[in-house]
């Protein structure tokens, strides 16, 4: 089996001659250039498990080096080496695609624990299967299973937002359990279920005798983590001085158990996810805007269950043979009563769902249940499932008013699918929150 290989970019020989000695250690074939067209040169003539590269180079720029990277050489992880301090140009290489980075004066261990990482992503199949399914065949379905995928192989920080009940944290192992920290813990934690007071010993462990009732040492929520990733459900939950220790904690990928006098270097991965906006939040002041932007380096939205009515039939399946007994008739819905879940609004999503189907395999008596049998609210219907819609043009063909009418129509979905959050449904149209303004004005939906 042939050594692993690993370009390494610095115009500082004492830089190179370090990784090239941790990477040589760590029985690693590297290639080193001091500039970006040595670096150009390498990646054309040889194949690289790794590029580790300076962000400052004499004749260019790293991050140029990382999208040359990206689009040509996208199964080549790229990791960017920046100065202290520096965390805004970090994060701005994670967007641009980076996989990972780290600080200068350069921390032996942690480039030894990105190497590793970084390694695992060329050695194992990005299509490796999980032991949980994301069921769905609709067009946002194919779509997010395929953005997990891509963030499967970056370690950038993952904001999950959506509705209650759509998958969040099951999204989240999912990116977990196809990276290269898979063989590593997977921690979820719901922010909004621990105490105020007993959060800092929860996040970052305590010593013996920090305080009362500490009778011996304890690992907190980043230990347990370490090497893995650590998911914090709903984030939004998180008091004020909470989040600036976890703000910290990320920049500085350290933490400080309570009654300890030296901080401890963590491995982790953050995903983070929550059914609040967190961009109004900042704009009311209750959420940090730094903490905001170091969790929100990549956007991921689950998609609501009435966005996707087409899947409700394989969902339906996949529930009832979850709930169904071992040996029993299997219970089938009637196609009324499939049409009747496709109009139905669900706000609890997936969730709801499921309580709906396990309600009404309780309650019905024969082989078939009906929409009755699902007693779902009246005013929760709909007159037709959700999703695409697009009118047809009158008979006298006025473009004008037909243009209209499909742009009223999509602004109302966009509407919908926010949860009628003007700032969500704008991001969603991909226009400025201004620009939405005007729409609505302009087509009499203020």
């Amino acid at each position: 089996m042939s050594r692993p290989k690993a370009l390494i970019v610095d115009d500082e020989a004492d830089i190179r001659d370090l990784a090239e000695l941790t990477l040589g250690r760590m029985d690693i074939e590297t290639r080193s250039a001091a500039n970006l067209s040595e670096a150009e040169a390498y990646l054309k003539s040889e194949t690289f498990g790794l590029c580790l590269t300076d962000m400052r180079l004499p004749d260019g720029d790293g991050m140029d080096l990382v999208r040359h990277i990206t689009a040509r050489y996208p199964h080549t992880p790229v990791a960017m080496i920046t100065a202290h301090g520096s965390i805004d140009t970090a994060i701005e290489a994670l967007k641009t695609g980076a996989f990972d980075f780290v600080t200068k004066p350069v921390d032996i261990n942690v480039l030894r624990q990105l190497v590793d990482h970084a390694l695992r992503l060329t050695e194992e199949p990005a299509e490796r299967r999980s032991r949980d399914i994301l069921l769905g065949d609709s067009p946002p379905m194919q779509q997010i299973r395929g953005t997990i995928v891509k963030l499967a192989r970056s370690q950038a920080p993952v904001y999950i937002c959506g509705e209650s009940g759509t998958g969040k944290e099951l999204i989240a192992r999912l990116i977990h359990d196809k990276g290269p920290r898979r063989e590593q813990p997977f921690v979820p934690v719901n922010c909004g279920a621990i105490p105020s007071e007993l959060m800092e010993s929860e996040f970052f462990g305590h010593k013996k005798g920090s305080f009362t009732g500490a009778t011996g040492d304890r690992q907190g929520l980043f230990q347990a983590a370490q090497g893995g990733t650590l998911f914090l459900d709903e984030v939004a939950d998180l008091p004020a001085h909470m989040q600036v220790k976890l703000l910290r904690a990320i920049q500085e990928k350290a933490v400080r158990p309570v009654g300890s006098a030296r901080e401890e270097t963590i491995d982790v991965r953050i995903l983070s996810a929550t059914h609040h906006d967190l961009g109004e939040l900042v704009d009311e002041g209750r959420f940090r805007q730094d903490l905001y932007y170091r969790i929100n380096v990549i956007r991921l939205r689950a998609p609501s269950l009435r966005e996707r009515p087409d899947d409700i039939p394989l969902l339906v399946d996949h529930v009832l043979e979850r709930f169904s007994d071992n040996g029993a008739p299997k219970v089938r819905l009637t196609p009324d009563a499939v049409r009747t879940l496709q109009c139905y609004r669900f706000p609890g999503n997936v969730r709801e769902l499921e309580n709906v189907l396990e309600r009404a395999l309780t309650l019905s008596d024969g082989p078939e249940i009906t929409a009755e049998d699902l007693q779902l609210p009246a005013e929760g219907m709909m007159t037709a499932p959700a999703g695409p819609a697009t009118p047809e043009p009158s008979e006298d063909f006025e473009l004008e008013s037909y243009m209209d009418d499909i742009e009223r129509n999509v602004i109302n979905r966009a509407l919908e699918k926010a949860g009628n959050n003007k700032t969500a449904a704008a991001q969603l149209l991909g226009i400025s929150f201004r620009a939405l303004r005007y729409r609505l004005k302009k087509l009499g939906l203020e």
